[in-house]
This record gives C-alpha cells, structure tokens and sequence, in this order.
C-alpha cells in the first residue's frame, strides 16, 4: 500500500480508501494507492504553506540549487529502481523508462543551475528615480501531472516551480504515481524540509478539482486533456489564478520531395511509437508531397510491419496502453476509419507472449486519411499514424494548421529558404526541421497555441511563468 507524502512524511489519506494499481502488461492489480479527499490536499497545502514561510522563502537561491542538485544526484543513484517503477506501473519497455529516469535527473540538475540566475532588470526612466523589476515566487504552485511521462512532466512542472522559489503540491495521474511517490521519498533524503514537496494521489474529479479551488494555491500547472483543461480554468478563474496550460497535439510532419527520407522514416515511425503513441507531441499526422506519397509509404509501410509489440519487461519497440479504455479508445478510431473506408496500409505485430488481458495494440498506418475526419483532427493517443497528400507549400500549410490543435511540427526538407518560411507559418509552439523533437531537450521551451494550451514550461522561460513581476520606483531627487 502506498502511502501520501506529506511535509516529509508517509501519510495515509483520511478516507480510509484506496486505489488498486494496474499493470497494463497483464491487467492485473499489483498495489494500491491513497484515494484521497479535498481533507487530504488541505493538509498539504498547509504544510506547503508553512514551510514556505519559515524556510524556503528564506533560502538563499544559490542553496535552494544544492538542493536540486542533490536530488538529481539520488535519482541517477535510483534510476533503476525507478526505471522498474515505471515499467509496471506504466506499461512502459525498459528503454523508455530508463530514459524518463534519467531525463527526470536532467531536469532537476538544469534548474538547479538555473536557481541563482533568475535576475530583475533596471529601468532608464525620468531624473530623480531608479526604477527596478524584481522576480518573486507565487509561493504554494499545485501541479497535475498526467499518466503517459509522470516522471519527465514532473521534472518540467516542479523542477521549474522549485527553482524559482515556490513549493509544490503534486496530484498525479492515478494510474501512474510509483515513481513519484519514490522521488518525493528521495528528496527528503536530499534534505529537502518538510513541506517543500507534497504528493496526494487520488481521482481528478476528487483530488485534483480540491487542490484547482483551494484558495492558498497561487498557481496551477496542468498537462492533460482539453475538455479538463477548462475545467481547470474554470476553477481556478474563480479566484483569478494563473495556470500554464499543456493540453495536447494533433502534430504534423510534413515531408517534401526533397527530404532525406533515410533520416526522416525512422523519425517518424518513433514519433508515433513512442510511449504506444501516447505522447501529446506525437506525431500523428504525415503530410507527404504527392512526389514520393506512394513510395514513401510503401517504405514506411515495411517499417511498420517489422515493428514488435509486448509486454514491458520485453522491451520490444513498443509496450501496452495505458488501461483498457484507452485500448477501447484507439479501437473505436480504427473502427471509425473502417466505416469511412480510410485504407490501412500495414500494421505491426503483438507477440504471442503478450498476455490476453494485457492492454495492447499493434501501430497501425493509415492512407488517404480525410482533412476533416475525426482522425486527421482528434487527439487518438494511441499508435495510429495518418498520411495525407499535398500539392505544394499553401496545400502543405493549409492541411498542417486545420485541426484545433497547435503543439509541435517537424519540417523535412534541404531546401534552406522554405524552411524559414514554413517554420513562420505554421501553428505551433515548436518547430523541429529535419529532426523530430531535438531528443528531448530540457533546455528549450515547451508548448502549445490554439487548443494545446498557453504558457511556457522546460527551458529557462518556464521560470518566468513560475514567478510574478514587481516593480520597483524609488524617487531619490
């Protein structure tokens, strides 16, 4: 049974009531978390609160990276450990996890450095004054963090959030909180005071819509759906807090006739693969230039075929959804695609030791896809990649920006001045050109326009996000 974390301590909820802890390899339950209650987050709030009055607000920043610096060491020191968490708890193979591990320690290391250099500016303004801006915490952040990368968006939201001075209270998704839990347990032993970070499990609608209203939270982090975005939004505009918003992806690689097709399919069959698709900067669209549509998924076609599906422990090139409504979800697409009469070019392979009650789903191409069905504009969150033709640049363009959402774009082409101008035109939040997704990069900032959410978080831009300015005029004559 696991345990809340609270101001340093293992705390059970006072509900009484838990959650069962699935494996997606199998099905099957495992262990058990806190189902808790709006009693629950009032408590880490109060500790968050308390301890950011009488200690970290006095911290001097440079400590408060010695901080995250030392957590960021525990974890690599735990990273297998984690990486098992993971692996059950998300269904994740071997590698990916691993990968999460030790960005999670990246991150923390890279906002440690960053702690004691988030400086104010000076103003020019009339004679007789100095006028300066400085940058200050909002002081208690709540953070939501979604089931497909606990660890990684937990290392963007929080690390930021604790660089910049604020503590953290942490909800995260339920069907994946081991590894979180197993952090927050490291950071006491880092020497983190208690009340700095607190984790309490439990159901959005329990949980997560107590600590969006609770009126000692400054601010809210969210990564997630739409539809419970605004319902974030909502709750938190009722007493004009701010939030940073990562709502998801509909997002286009667009190929030109030009491109290196031998750097660009491996790119996008992983795109798409990654995390069984379960990646809000998926890349779930394929916009090909009528030059080489057919070959190009004849090749792609192939890639697919050879792609191996199965348990976590396998470490195959991909594991099993999350849970079964997330399998029913992807099902109900390709059921839909069907109906259309939308052509599937190939599918991989589920492995014979994959576990009838396992939650899998080979990855499947598409062709042909229509601009307007709910396949080339929904967010499936799942394994399933739709091509499309187009014409030219404006045809490109045109399909590349027609769906709500605006996260990410990759660009594949040699032609250096259509680069520049795709990248300007196209709605998103990032751009990769001949390359998908810069492996990772915690440096560079994070999300989206239109649907995809607002505000900015990896990078050092998150921390603006993380803090209000004030501003400052003395008058001296």
């Amino acid at each position: 049974m696991q345990l809340n974390h609270i101001a340093n301590a293992c705390v059970a909820s006072v509900s009484g009531r838990s959650i069962a802890v699935i494996d997606p390899s199998d099905g099957q339950p495992f262990d058990e978390i806190q189902r808790s209650n709006a009693d629950d987050i009032d408590a880490a709030v109060h500790a968050a609160r308390h301890c950011y009055r009488t200690v970290w607000q006095r911290l001097a920043p440079a400590e408060r990276g010695r901080l995250l610096q030392r957590l960021s060491v525990k974890i690599l020191e735990h990273a297998d450990e984690l990486t098992a968490l993971e692996q059950r708890d998300c269904g994740k193979p071997t590698r990916q996890a691993r990968a999460d591990a030790t960005v999670l320690a990246r991150y923390f290391e890279f906002y440690a450095g960053a702690c004691d250099k988030l400086h104010g500016a000076t103003i020019p303004y009339t004679d007789g004054y100095s006028v300066l801006t400085w940058r200050e915490p909002h002081g208690v952040t709540g953070h939501v963090i979604p089931w497909n990368y606990p660890m990684q968006i937990f290392g963007r939201s929080v690390g930021g959030a604790l660089a910049a001075g604020n503590v953290c209270v942490v909800k995260p998704a339920e069907d994946a909180c081991l590894s979180l839990l197993r952090v927050a347990q490291l950071a006491t032993e880092a020497g983190f005071p208690p009340g700095a970070l607190n984790i309490v499990t439990g159901y959005g609608h329990e949980v997560g819509d107590a600590l969006a209203r609770h009126p000692d939270i400054a601010h809210l982090s969210f990564t997630g759906s739409p539809k419970v975005g605004t319902l974030i939004q909502q709750a938190a505009a009722e007493r004009h807090c701010p939030v940073t918003l990562e709502l998801g992806g509909k997002s286009p690689q667009i190929i030109f006739a030009d491109a290196d097709l031998d750097a660009a399919i491996p790119a996008i069959i992983a795109a798409i693969v990654q995390n069984a698709g379960q990646t809000c900067s998926a890349g779930a669209r394929v916009l090909i230039d009528t030059l080489i549509y057919e070959p190009l998924l004849e090749r792609l076609g192939q890639a697919f075929e050879k792609l191996r599906v199965g348990p976590a422990a396998l470490d195959l090139d991909m594991g099993p959804l999350i849970r079964q409504t997330q399998q029913q979800r992807v099902w109900d697409f390709l059921s839909d695609a069907q109906v259309a009469g939308i052509p599937m070019v190939a599918q991989g392979i589920v492995v014979d030791e994959a576990p009838e009650t396992g939650y899998y789903q080979a990855p499947t191409l598409l062709r042909d896809v229509p601009v307007n069905h709910r396949l080339a504009q929904e967010e499936i969150f799942g394994p399933v990649l739709s091509a499309m033709a187009f014409q030219d640049e404006d045809h490109a363009l045109e399909l590349a920006n027609a769906t709500p959402f605006g996260l990410v774009a990759g660009l594949w082409t040699r032609d250096g001045a259509r680069q520049l101008r795709m990248a300007k035109r196209v709605h998103s939040g990032q751009v990769f050109i001949n390359n998908y997704g810069a492996a990772g990069g915690v440096e560079l900032p994070f999300g989206g326009v239109k649907s995809s959410g607002y505000g900015r978080e990896k990078g050092f831009e998150a921390l603006y996000g993380f803090t209000t300015l004030k501003t400052v005029a003395i008058r001296h004559g």
